[in-house]
């Protein structure tokens, strides 16, 4: 299994609209074969950090998600959704291996 971990640097007056973004993505990821595990978005503390994780069986079917999501018009039009809105200042991603009992 791999996670794919996100910090995002959110422009603070634009909150509802990443939401509405994230909100969108969780079915996306669930939809082609990966595990959403939520998005977490400024509650106390810094009031632009938040943050994702989602999980595929292996590396290779994230990337089998990645190229079929690029296709996709219902990402393409949310991505271009972000675009317009500009909710996103920044973002990094890792990925991860979970260690399970």
């Amino acid at each position: 299994m791999i996670t794919c971990h996100l910090k995002y640097e959110l422009d603070p007056h634009k909150i509802p609209e990443f939401e509405a973004y994230a909100r969108a993505w969780i079915s996306l990821v669930d939809g082609f074969g990966g595990t959403h595990h939520g998005y977490f978005l400024p509650g106390e503390g810094a009031s632009d950090i938040a943050y994702a994780m989602f999980s595929f069986p292996s590396f290779a079917a994230y990337e089998e998600y990645r190229r079929r999501a690029a296709d996709d018009p219902a990402c393409q039009a949310l991505l271009e959704t972000e675009k317009h809105n500009r909710s996103i200042i920044r973002y990094e991603r890792s990925f991860m291996r979970p260690v399970l009992s």
